[in-house]
Parts: C-alpha cells; structure tokens; sequence
C-alpha cells in the first residue's frame, strides 16, 4: 500500500496510516486478535509503520498492539502514533465512541474503558417509542406541523 499511499499524499491528499487490528478486514483474515505478540510480527509492524511513515503519512493509528511494541513504534517514527488497545507509550488515544458509551451489551473490546452503559436506556427507549407509535401516542400534535386555516381552505376548494 506504499506506493499508493504517496501517490495519494503526493497530489495533496492527508492520509493517516493504520497498522494492527483493521477491524475492517480482520474477518477475512485471522480475526480479533492482538497483534505484535512475536518477535517476527513486531518487526513487520515496526517495518509496516517506518513504511507508512516514508510514504508521507501525517499520523499512525495502532489499534490492538501489544504496547511494547506500540512504544517501539512510536520512539521509531516521526509522525505521532494514535493508540486504540495498544498501550500508553502511543502520542494520543482514540476509542470508538459505541464502546466509550457501552451502547452495544455484547460486545465489549477488552481496551475501552466504559464511562457509560448505555444499552440499557437504549432498549428502554426504543421500547417505548415502539409502543407508543402502536398506541398512537406518537406523534402527537406537538410533534407535527399545521397549515394556516386559511391555506388549507384553499386547499380543499
């Protein structure tokens, strides 16, 4: 993806490079797993990042990297490193913001922290608005637009 990578910043496009977990295509590989766990996979991730780095990049995000190997890659490039699940050594954090919220019960990445749970109110509230559509409740007529009586006069006529 080098190549294209400078193509894309040499025409004047930002690019900001992503190595580790891609979430994105993990599926059609080896799943969620973290990545950077050997000695061989950190040097491609390492390699990976100097790549990204020569090709122009102006940031790396580290998703799911063993944090050693994140700090590595960081003390390594000269373009800040975003860490999501991959320790503190990265130059900022990013968590997605359904995991941030708990909005989803289910699925719980073990690297974001939960300041909320929100998949409770969530349900409630669609329950709610469920029935009250079914009972008519909603929309009621604060919900809807009018038009003048004298335009729907003419209207009718």
């Amino acid at each position: 993806m080098s190549e294209t990578i400078k193509a894309i910043v040499d025409v004047g496009i930002p690019v900001m490079g992503h190595i580790g977990l891609q979430p994105q295509t993990t599926m059609l590989y080896d799943g969620y797993k973290v990545q950077g766990k050997t000695k061989n996979s950190a040097i491609k991730l390492i390699a990976d990042a100097k790549r990204l780095e020569e090709s122009g990049v102006f940031s790396i995000t580290l998703e799911m990297i063993c944090h050693q190997v994140a700090q590595i890659i960081s003390d390594t490039v000269s373009v800040p490193t975003i860490g999501i699940g991959s320790g503190v050594g990265c130059n900022g954090q990013v968590l997605v913001l359904q995991d941030l919220l708990g909005m989803f019960e289910k699925i719980k990445p073990k690297f974001a922290k939960r300041y909320l749970n929100l998949s409770e109110d969530i349900v409630k509230a669609l329950e709610s608005y469920k029935k009250d559509v079914e009972l008519g409740i909603f929309p009621a007529q604060e919900h809807w637009f009018s038009m003048d009586d004298e335009e729907f006069k003419k209207l009718q006529e």
